[in-house]
């Protein structure tokens, strides 16, 4: 477990998640603020099962003080091939520094399964954020109707080794 603290000195803790996560998870998804309007059938069905938690490295940040151990935030971590498949904060902490935590924490998990770049097929609303946190662009994923009717910006992650960390 690894504990970490917002800009606002909240306490938050980055753990793996578990199978009793999974429904908190799946709201989390439908949820988001990023995929209203012409995004929402993205999400609408999507469900992050306990199987999903179980086969892949699937980590949540859940918050401490107002927050009452609730779950703020979470990624998942696809090793063969590398990749980040899920990223979601909740909307009504979003700015807090909680993304940039669970990608520093997703990078730690990449270095310490010998990864040293994977990649992110983002959701065209999160772009700017995979740019602030150091992810790089690679080019586009094209659209594939009728489950994604949009082009996607496609990122790479390059771990930096531990000894240059």
């Amino acid at each position: 477990m690894s504990s970490r603290t917002f800009p606002t000195s909240r306490p938050i803790t980055i753990r793996r998640a578990v199978a009793r996560d999974a429904k908190r998870l799946t709201r989390l998804v439908r949820g988001s603020g990023a995929y209203q309007g012409e995004y929402a059938g993205a999400v609408a069905g999507y469900r992050v099962g306990p199987d999903y938690i179980e086969a892949h490295s699937v980590f949540v940040a859940v918050g401490g003080d107002e927050h009452d151990g609730r779950v703020l935030g979470f990624y998942s971590l696809v090793l063969a091939p590398p990749e980040l498949d899920l990223l979601f904060v909740a909307d009504e902490v979003q700015g807090r520094g909680i993304g940039r935590q669970l990608v520093a924490h997703m990078e730690s998990q990449a270095r310490a399964e010998g990864i040293d770049r994977l990649r992110v097929v983002s959701h065209v609303p999160t772009e700017d954020f995979y740019h602030r946190v150091g992810a790089v662009r690679t080019g586009t994923v094209l659209a594939n109707p009728p489950a994604v009717p949009w082009d996607r910006p496609e990122f790479e992650f390059r771990v930096a080794p531990e000894d240059t960390v």
